[in-house]
């Protein structure tokens, strides 16, 4: 069991959770000043450099602050906690989604596992560092960042990009990872997929609705266009993340061979069940078509002339923007003169080594805990802030330690899920985590 004491953690998360800094999207106020003056009011009295900072918009504050280290040539670490959180519809609740409320040893609310719990936790533990007197070798930064929930380009994107020497580290720590399985397995992530958002205008011929044979309806080909993205496979394609997490499963052979086969993999999705949708996000572009936009006549007797359609396509480390247009390519065939193709932008997914000292660490770090732990490299088939950090030079892992009180499934169901909570345990022992691997690194 821990021995931190809950009056810091405890207190800190609740106040992070009742502040509903919601992050709706892009070009939204999410006003993340307010989490981060919280943490300020933590931090500031520790005796290390802190600051908020606004360099994309007034609101959208993030927070640094750094232990400078005593050897500059010795390796800096970075722990990463973002500050924003999604929405939350509270009539599916059962209790306040932003009340933070302590409820049977589990503190509730938005934000408590995606991941003000591992924000405030980071805090603490670099609060409790400060003020010991700890002096590392090399700097130890502490990084409360806003806007992860809608790809970061107001939080991490911009600091990395005008406060380079403030948040740019050798190492870093975020989300996701912690959890840990019935064989002692702790998830890590070291990998996660990239993004392409594309916008798709489908043409057509305008007409009245009471005429629709022969007609040319933008609505009825942009249908057959979904189903086309929807049944286009893509190569399948074996990266080394993947490789290292099937290996960490002890699965029986053939199912194995079968998992690292790109030739036999897609046939045998179906097999896999509840493994199926993770295999196959963690070895292919994935497409998605997830909005129809708004046409610009709202009438029922309009055949449209225009349809606008969103893909969320999502890349592995090792594709980029040929492969976006090669797999559109190959969805679209003889419908492409009608498609207009629009890339918002492509970012490949991105991977760090695990052959480091700081993974060493990280090992000795959760064996306090549970001392047969081992490690789990793995590939998340979303995105975090690690996208603006790893492209930097920084290597950078999802990271963390919960008690076995949450297991996996639990863990992931709760992410931008209703009834969102973490157990105190959970919070003491991320507490213990942080303190301890800073020391040992």
């Amino acid at each position: 069991m821990p021995t931190t004491d809950a009056a810091e953690v405890v207190p800190l998360l609740q106040q992070l959770i009742r502040n509903a800094c919601v992050n709706m999207g892009p070009g939204s106020e999410a006003g993340e000043t307010r989490n981060a003056e919280t943490i300020l009011s933590l931090l500031s009295s520790t005796g290390s450099e802190v600051e908020v900072l606004e360099p994309g918009k007034a609101g959208r504050g993030s927070i640094v602050a750094r232990i400078e280290g005593t050897d500059p040539s010795a390796p800096s670490l970075c722990l990463m906690g973002h500050l924003d959180v999604v929405p939350a519809n509270a009539d599916t609740w059962r209790h306040d989604p932003f009340g933070g409320e302590l409820i049977d040893g589990e503190v509730w609310g938005r934000g408590a596992v995606d991941m003000l719990n591992q924000t405030s936790a980071m805090a603490v533990a670099f609060s409790r560092l400060a003020q010991s007197g700890f002096r590392p070798k090399g700097d130890l930064v502490y990084f409360g960042v806003a806007d992860e929930e809608a790809g970061g380009r107001d939080g991490a994107g911009v600091m990395v990009d005008q406060h380079r020497d403030l948040v740019v580290t050798d190492y870093c720590l975020t989300e996701v990872g912690g959890a840990i399985d019935k064989a002692g397995r702790v998830f890590v992530g070291t990998a996660e997929k990239g993004g392409a958002p594309v916008t798709l205008r489908v043409k057509g011929r305008a007409s009245h609705g009471s005429v629709p044979y022969g007609s040319d309806n933008a609505l009825v080909t942009a249908a057959e266009v979904v189903r086309r993205i929807a049944a286009t496979r893509g190569p399948s394609d074996v990266i080394d993340t993947w490789r290292q997490w099937v290996a960490a499963q002890s699965y029986e052979p053939e199912l194995t061979a079968t998992l690292l086969d790109p030739d036999r993999l897609w046939d045998a999705l179906p097999t896999l069940g509840g493994l199926a949708g993770n295999a196959h996000a963690c070895t292919h572009l994935t497409a998605a078509p997830t909005m129809v936009l708004p046409a610009d006549s709202q009438k029922i007797n309009i055949i449209p002339d225009e349809v606008r359609l969103v893909v969320d396509m999502r890349l592995l480390p090792t594709q980029g923007e040929d492969d976006v247009r090669a797999f559109l390519d190959d969805a679209l065939g003889d419908l492409a003169d009608r498609v207009d193709v629009k890339i918002h932008y492509a970012h490949s997914g991105t991977a760090s080594a695990t052959e480091t000292p700081l993974w060493e660490s990280m090992t000795r770090a959760v064996q306090q805990a549970y001392p047969s732990a081992t490690l789990m490299p793995s590939m998340m088939a979303g995105t975090t802030d690690a996208r603006w950090l790893r492209p930097a030079g920084v290597t950078t892992y999802g990271f963390g330690l919960l008690s076995d009180k949450v297991s996996p499934s639990d863990f992931w169901s709760r992410f931008h899920g209703k009834d969102e909570r973490i157990d105190v345990e959970s919070l003491l022992l991320s507490v213990e985590l942080w303190e301890w691997l800073a020391r040992d690194f």
